[in-house]
């Protein structure tokens, strides 16, 4: 049997979470609103929130929680696209990607802790 080292589980990880993400932006559309970065933050963020309150964490937690959400997840594109937005005179949608993803991840995480506790 082959054993893999932490470099290797978050490797393995992130080149799943990085096909995943890709997935999700071939999917949802591009008109304007970066809805497959907030797709995948808000998601990312509810599966962290499980995977960490509930997973196993160890060998488990770099595969899929810094491998595989790290990866899936992306704060340098929803940072770039807010600022893009702004740029082209989309103020409004600037500030809503801002509020939305925030507010939305941020619920997702609270989601995710209150199923772990039992609700």
């Amino acid at each position: 049997m082959i054993e893999l080292g932490p470099g290797h589980l978050v490797g393995l990880g992130g080149a799943v979470g990085a096909m995943l993400r890709f997935g999700v932006s071939e999917l949802l559309p591009t008109d304007g609103y970066p809805y497959a970065t907030v797709t995948v933050n808000v998601i990312g963020s509810f599966l962290l929130g499980l995977a960490t309150f509930a997973g196993p964490g160890g060998e488990a937690g770099l595969l899929v929680g810094v491998g595989g959400l790290g990866a899936f997840t992306t704060f340098s594109s929803f940072s770039f696209e807010t600022v893009r937005l702004w740029e082209t005179g989309k103020q409004r949608r600037a500030v809503s990607n801002v509020v939305g993803t925030f507010g939305a991840a941020s619920l997702a995480v609270g989601l995710a802790w209150l199923l772990t506790r039992g609700l």
